[in-house]
């Protein structure tokens, strides 16, 4: 946005009181730019800031686009519509974020130079849809105000037949570049056992560099706002099948002489690459991973959990420990899909602890993986069958203050609402708007706050005017969204008004030009509002309040 123009005593006054208050981009999270609230009470039901998503996933078209939009007579308006409806979903559960799923199989939700088309979008491998899904998924989600992290696959190629092509190369698109270098992949299961698919080989060095280089070009075309990897890496294993990579680690072992350390050493070489690349492109985009929940059990590793499950770091050479340790990542979100109790191999109760605990002294962010896809279905045992064991999760959370969010999968069983579970725990823990986490290690500058120009009722509530002095100008920051609170009655908020959710009433994207406005149309007709503003950067660091601006009728 440009610049705006005030009167010189107000720009000067604006000026002098953010050089003079406020606070640095390093201050810690939940306090940058606004009064120290570290003597408030605040109510833990409505955090100021925590991480709310669902994972929409395009993989066999779970949850966007359906199947049945490719044979829409208007496919691309019904696609379109669809994930309006999600984000509608979104911002109904009071949600900051949606994570996308743009790269499920090698191919692309957008028109890339390096992969082909998604079959996901018109049920043929390869084929143009005619339009931009990514530049359409990241402007929509951006309106909404919600944050939108690219959803990447690194290494699958295909998904099992006969829905998919399975192990055969020549049923992938045409020019597919593992047609082309077939020495790049290998099928696991073997080509012939029943959920063979094809795979990226991570020990290649070119197959590694190929994966950074494509999923590397929507980060750089597109304004998304983090890049997420799930937890498929090397292949989960089935049954007593190896994964055939001899010839690979004769290779291209780099002195190992474990493969098992080798294989790590792998992954580990993708995160920390990866994320060398995305900040040297840009700096602001975060990057984070969704791990299986267990990265090792305190049987295997005194440093483990208190668990007996399956281990990341043995089975898909994961050493999700060591990203974090590292800070490789920016936020970490463990799939915690077990319950609460009495379940030795993954008690969800057990797990939230150590997480915290590995978390802890770094700059790592953790958000937890939340399985709304087990609620009320009986595949899953009696504990699912509970009504409250989701909320029942997010409430345990609350002891951890490392935990600053959710994501759960995925978006059409968030909507599904079996038993009422999500209407349960949207109402006890997302009642109100919350800002996503700040995140100071990323580069900011101090935000001015903006300038209320007019608060007066119209016919649809309460519509506030304002200014966002010097934005971007200099070494002011620039405003990428704002807060609004709100206060009943005609009375100057204490600095402790803005310390929890209980007066935020929303939070917007802010517009070009010069002057920003919003309607609040929850105002109630007669009475008296006292609004404060703050602006948000990029980073979702905060800029000092407003000065109120009153409604008296």
């Amino acid at each position: 946005m440009k610049a705006t123009r005030l009167g010189a005593a107000g720009l000067v006054a604006a000026l002098l009181g953010t050089l003079v208050t406020a606070t640095p981009a390093s201050a810690a999270p939940g306090a940058a730019g606004t009064d120290s609230t570290a003597t408030c009470t605040t109510d833990p039901a409505s955090p100021k800031r925590q991480f709310r998503a669902m994972w929409i996933s395009s993989v066999v078209n779970i949850d966007w686009p359906s199947k049945a939009s490719q044979t829409d007579p208007d496919r691309i308006s019904a696609q379109q519509a669809e994930y309006r409806g999600l984000l509608d979903l979104a911002e109904r559960l009071n949600h900051n974020a949606v994570v996308v799923q743009v790269r499920p199989t090698a191919d692309a939700l957008w028109p890339s130079p390096y992969e082909p088309w998604s079959e996901y979008l018109t049920g043929v491998r390869g084929q143009d849809p005619g339009w931009d899904p990514l530049a359409f998924l990241v402007e929509e989600s951006h309106k909404r105000n919600l944050e939108f992290h690219a959803w990447f696959n690194p290494y699958r190629v295909s998904m099992p037949a006969p829905g998919g092509a399975g192990a055969d190369l020549n049923l992938l698109a045409p020019g597919h570049p593992a047609r082309e270098h077939p020495d790049w992949t290998f099928a696991y299961p073997p080509a012939g056992v029943a959920g063979s698919r094809l795979y990226y080989n991570p020990g290649i060095p070119e197959v590694r560099e190929f994966v950074q280089t494509a999923m590397m070009d929507a980060v750089s075309r597109y304004d998304i706002d983090g890049v997420h990897f799930d937890d498929y890496f090397y292949p989960y294993p089935s049954g007593t099948h190896q994964v055939p990579d001899d010839a690979t680690f004769a290779t291209y072992n780099r002195g190992f002489t474990d493969r098992a350390d080798w294989r790590r050493d792998n992954i580990n070489l993708l995160i920390q690459e990866m994320n060398g690349k995305i900040k040297a492109a840009k700096p602001w985009v975060k990057f984070g991973v969704s791990p299986f929940g267990i990265w090792r059990n305190k049987a295997a590793d005194p440093l483990g959990s208190d668990t007996t499950g399956s281990q990341s770091y043995d089975i898909i050479s994961a050493d999700t420990r060591k990203w974090v340790k590292q800070e490789w990542i920016d936020y970490v979100v463990p799939q915690l899909y077990w319950y609460i109790g009495q379940y030795p191999a993954a008690d969800y109760a057990r797990l939230v602890p150590w997480w915290a605990e590995t978390v802890r002294g770094t700059r790592v962010q953790l958000y937890i993986g939340q399985a709304d896809y087990k609620s009320g279905d009986p595949a899953y045992g009696p504990f699912w069958q509970n009504p409250r064991e989701l909320s029942d999760h997010l409430t345990l959370n609350r002891a951890y203050p490392e935990v600053q969010g959710n994501v759960h999968f995925s978006a059409v069983q968030v909507r599904a609402n079996r038993l009422g579970a999500t209407d349960i725990y949207a109402a006890e823990h997302y009642s109100r708007p919350a800002l996503v986490p700040a995140m100071p290690h990323l580069p900011a500058k101090p935000l001015l706050f903006p300038v209320v120009t007019k608060a007066a009722r119209d016919a649809d509530g309460v519509r506030l005017t304002w200014r966002q002095p010097a934005d971007g100008v200099g070494p002011f920051g620039t405003a990428t969204s704002y807060a609004i609170y709100r206060f009943d009655g005609t009375t100057l908020p204490s600095r402790c008004g803005t310390a929890d959710a209980a007066h935020l009433v929303d939070t917007v994207r802010a517009t070009a030009g010069a002057m920003q406005s919003w309607v609040d149309t929850s105002a109630e007709p007669g009475r008296r509002y006292t609004y404060q503003m703050t602006a948000l950067d990029r980073s979702a660091n905060e800029s000092k309040v407003s000065p109120p601006a009153f409604v008296l009728r």
